[in-house]
């Protein structure tokens, strides 16, 4: 390793599909959008499959197309397409595709007219995320699909959840029931879908039993909790996390009381002591807006965040009796077995998820696989 790279823990991956598979005894999706929330599309898709994911979902289009690119076979759902993609290579390459609009199913259909492919369709439905799906317009909607429901296949019907993080809340509850009253719909008319699916990680945790045909295990997958505050962390949830940061000292040296560090001097020296300057900043992915609760673990212990993190460097207080040493490789963070600090640890530093530090690693941070 030269300056940094991310460790991905490839059987933490199987680990935690196993967990919910045993826990549900349902079908499972795997999510690996967002090149699998950072930790490596094609890899990671590999490694689900081979531990018994039934399907993949990608928001993209192209990151599925780049999944049939790499010869990965079964179910695939492409969940965010816009007007004007390239809907060719999507059903020539049997990728599911979701429609929440009239216009979007028109496209989709005159494409598949043109090179006489059916269309392997999911339609979402907007029961109270209030974002993407089928809403208010929904009479409308179905009334098209009636008129040319001979030219697609209905594979599924679903919806995502809003607030299942939450558990002590009805709002899921509200949800299903809302999901459940427009599913109705569609059979009045003879639209019957394969599949109904809405559980995402958090679902697929606590409300067990309103799991249907299909759950989307999308940050459980990685091994991090879908909330640490409401659910408890990794640990408590019986899972791995995948990824572990390491990095490089670039330097170590002792400053005096009464120094200021990095830019806008916030961070202040108040006893003699050894600072270290880590070889990453944030434009590998490591937020500006860090506090103290994070830092390093080096030498044995951890080592605090000790003013602004730059674009390619950021600084951490060592301690006066620290024995690290320039060139040592630090953790960045881990699974805190052995005392670093954990992706949960940097998301509270920096005022946001543990979703936003994983899959924020830049291209300029090398994937490591391995199995351990």
């Amino acid at each position: 390793m030269s300056r940094a790279a991310a460790y991905v823990n490839l059987s933490a991956i199987a680990h935690n599909i196993s967990v919910i598979k045993q826990q549900t005894k349902k079908p499972l999706l795997a999510v690996v959008k967002a090149d699998a929330y950072g930790h490596g599309l094609i890899p990671v898709a590999k490694a689900a499959k081979a531990a018994g994911a039934d399907w993949l979902g990608t928001a993209l289009l192209e990151e599925a197309l780049a999944l049939r690119g790499a010869k990965i076979d079964g179910p695939i759902i492409a969940w965010l397409t816009p007007l004007g993609e390239d809907f060719v290579a999507a059903l020539k390459n049997q990728i599911d595709l979701s429609v929440s609009s009239i216009e979007l199913l028109n496209e989709i259909l005159q494409v598949a007219r043109q090179i006489k492919i059916k269309p392997r369709l999911h339609v979402e439905l907007d029961t109270g995320m209030t974002r993407g799906g089928v809403r208010d317009d929904l009479d409308k909607f179905l009334a098209e699909l009636v008129k040319v429901k001979q030219e697609f296949e209905l594979v599924g019907l679903w919806t995502h959840f809003a607030q299942a993080d939450e558990p002590a809340k009805t709002f899921t509850q509200l949800q299903f029931q809302k999901f459940t009253q427009m599913s109705e719909l569609f059979h009045q008319v003879g639209l019957v879908p394969q599949i109904k699916h809405f559980s995402n990680s958090a679902a697929s945790i606590n409300f067990k039993d309103l799991s249907q045909d299909l759950i989307r295990w999308g940050i459980g997958m990685y091994g991090l909790s879908p909330d640490v505050i409401n659910m408890g962390n990794s640990k408590k949830l019986g899972l791995q996390p995948a990824m572990k940061l390491i990095c490089k000292l670039h330097l170590v040296k002792t400053v005096a009381a009464g120094a200021q560090v990095g830019y806008g001097g916030i961070g202040k020296v108040n006893r003699d002591t050894k600072i270290a300057v880590v070889n990453m900043g944030y434009a590998d992915g490591i937020p500006r807006i860090s506090s103290n609760k994070a830092g390093v673990f080096v030498a044995g212990k951890r080592a605090p965040l000790l003013g602004r993190v730059s674009m390619d460097q950021f600084v951490v207080d060592l301690g006066n009796d620290s024995n690290a040493k320039t060139g040592d490789e630090v953790i960045v963070f881990g699974d805190g077995a052995a005392g670093e600090y954990t992706v949960d640890d940097w998301a509270e530093a920096a005022n946001t998820i543990n979703y936003e530090i994983v899959t924020r690693i830049g291209v300029r941070v090398p994937r490591i696989y391995v199995h351990e």
